[in-house]
Formats: structure tokens, C-alpha cells, sequence
């Protein structure tokens, strides 16, 4: 698959929120967890939060920007906003962005939690690799602020939400292009086990609970960590089988950041050496679909990724879904 990653940039609020500060919002009213607990669960040191009126197509708008202007001669004829979060439930996300960047090309919206950004990689490769377009723009948006509670009936309540003290906000763009050099997709696999959809879940606004009050996020952390570790060990190790590959050609690992323990996890199956994988959960915690992103604007703003590297993108999300992609930069 000829795809080219022609650039990537990412957007951060500009409001840093500490654990600290966290801690103290939740312990408002009575005391509810010990200080210190986040940093020690999660491995997390500070997140970005948007502004209350910055929409999620803001987020992905303002990393869109820049790039749109760096690149003025390339003529987008695609747009996909690939995120858990929406501005709605209906429009497309992706029409409002389209509007907000004045762009006219044809938009779509893909959507698969917190794996949306390597979907749209993989759908991106497809119609790149069939002349259907020529230069894609994939953004993200992640909100993930406002599905944080604050307060609790119960520790039950307060048990199954603890996850979300991790979350965090930003955007991102990325532009792909077909590559005639060399750059491209050698391998991608992708697997879903849908049985555990209810390990992690916001139930509000579907046809589930149309009407009810559910925009909180939920999760049974504990058993969606050793669902998806227990899956990512037989899946990885068949898709390194499979495009024939061991660690030692790996130049660079990007993976969707939920915990430091699960990036570890994740490493230690791939037997990739640390120095090799990019690590930004403790600075932004999990952004959902904007994680892989702001991975990898990291390495290119520290100037580590070269043309013609091998990287690594696994992916892992709710639902629960893990892919795998190989890709020539």
C-alpha cells in the first residue's frame, strides 16, 4: 500500500492540569481517594484539558491549521475525523471540521474508540491504493475531560469511573499522500473480540439509553487490561509470523497509551528494546485516538524518525479491538 506520511501535527490545550489539582476537585466534598494514588496507579503526571466551549472539532481544527498551511500545495480531497469523541451524535464531526477548515472535499467520519486513528490508516490505505484520492487529511479531536465524574454515589460508582483520571484532551492532523519513494504500508492486521464490549463503555446517546443521563465514562479496568494483554500476545506474535519480521528490525514502536503498565506490557510481548518506544502518557495521559499521533510528533520534533525506518503502530481499544501496522516511513 503506497501511502505516504507527509506530515503530523497535534494540538494541546493550553490548561495543564496536575494530579494534585485533580485529586483535590475529587476530594472537594469528602475525601475520596488519597493523594498520590493517580501518579502511583497510572504512571500519569499531568493531562490537558480543553476550554468548556472548545469543541472536539476545535481540537482537531487547531492541529489541522498549521499544517493545511505548511502544505498549501497539496490539494486535500478527502477529510476523516477518526475519534471516540463527536461534537454530536449526528452530524458527521467531519462536515463541521470540513466547515471550520473551508475545505470542500468529500468527509467521513470513522469511528472505533480508541483505534479510530489507525481505522482511518487502514481505510486511508485502501483508497489511496485504488487512485479513489490522492492526498488525505485524518484529524482526531479527543475531549475525553468531560466524561470525567465527580462525584459518586457509591465506591462501586467511584471504582468503576477511576480509569477516567487518566483522561486527557488534544487534536491532531495528519496528512497522507501516495508514495512513489518508497514509503508505504507493508503490513497491517487488525482483530476484534466484540464479547468484551462492555468492559469499558459511555452509554449515553445511542438507542440504548436515548434519554438517560449516561455521558459518563465506565470501565472494569482490571479485567479490560488482562482481556486485551491476554489477546495481544497471540495476536502480535502471529502478525511478526506473519510479515516476517522479528524486534531487531523495528526502528521505532507507537502504541495507543492507556497506563506506563500496559505501555510496559506491550513492549515486554513485542520484546522491543525501550529505547525504541515513545512514551507521552506521562505527560498527556489517555487521549484515545490523539495518542499514536502525539507519539509520533515527538519522535519527528526530536528529529529520531528518518525516511526509509521501520515503525510500529498497535493499536488497542474498547470493544475490544488491537491492530498491528508496519509501515516504511
Amino acid at each position: 500500500m503506497k501511502l505516504k506520511i507527509v506530515d503530523l501535527y497535534t494540538y494541546k490545550p493550553e490548561n495543564i492540569v496536575s494530579n494534585e489539582a485533580l485529586e483535590n476537585i475529587i476530594n472537594s466534598k469528602e475525601k475520596l481517594i488519597p493523594q498520590g494514588m493517580i501518579e502511583k496507579l497510572f504512571g500519569i503526571k499531568e493531562r490537558r484539558f480543553a476550554a468548556a466551549d472548545e469543541q472536539v472539532s476545535d481540537l482537531a481544527t487547531k492541529a489541522a491549521i498549521p499544517l493545511l498551511e505548511k502544505h498549501k500545495e497539496k490539494e486535500i480531497d478527502l477529510l476523516i475525523f477518526a475519534s471516540a469523541s463527536s461534537d454530536l451524535i449526528e452530524p458527521a464531526t467531519s462536515n463541521i471540521i470540513q466547515h471550520k477548515l473551508g475545505l470542500t472535499c468529500p468527509v467521513m467520519d470513522v469511528k472505533n474508540a480508541c483505534n479510530s486513528f489507525v481505522s482511518a490508516l487502514q481505510v486511508s490505505s485502501g483508497l489511496i491504493a485504488t487512485g479513489q484520492y490522492k492526498n488525505i487529511l485524518v484529524v482526531t479531536g479527543e475531549k475525553l475531560s468531560d466524561g470525567i465524574r465527580y462525584s459518586y454515589k457509591d465506591t462501586e460508582q467511584l471504582k468503576n469511573n477511576f480509569a477516567s483520571f487518566s483522561f486527557g484532551d488534544a487534536g491532531s492532523a495528519t496528512l497522507l499522500s501516495y508514495s512513489a519513494n518508497g514509503s508505504s504500508i507493508l503490513y497491517q492486521k487488525f482483530m476484534s473480540a466484540g464479547n468484551f464490549w462492555e468492559l469499558c463503555t459511555v452509554k449515553g446517546g445511542g438507542s440504548m439509553h436515548p434519554h438517560e443521563d449516561m455521558n459518563y465514562f465506565e470501565g472494569r479496568t482490571a479485567a479490560l487490561r488482562n482481556t486485551i494483554i491476554d489477546h495481544a500476545q497471540s495476536f502480535i506474535k502471529e502478525c511478526f509470523e506473519e510479515a516476517k519480521i522479528n524486534a531487531n528490525d523495528i526502528d521505532h514502536l507507537f502504541t495507543h497509551q492507556v497506563s506506563i503498565g500496559i505501555f510496559k506490557d506491550v513492549v515486554e510481548i513485542t520484546e522491543i528494546p525501550m529505547e525504541k518506544c515513545h512514551i507521552v502518557f506521562d505527560e498527556f495521559g489517555n487521549t484515545a485516538a490523539s495518542s499514536i499521533p502525539l507519539a509520533i510528533e515527538k519522535a519527528m520534533n526530536k528529529k529520531q524518525l528518518k525516511r526509509g525506518q521501520l515503525i510500529l503502530l498497535i493499536g488497542m481499544a474498547a470493544g475490544i479491538s488491537i491492530s498491528f501496522q508496519l509501515i516504511r516511513y
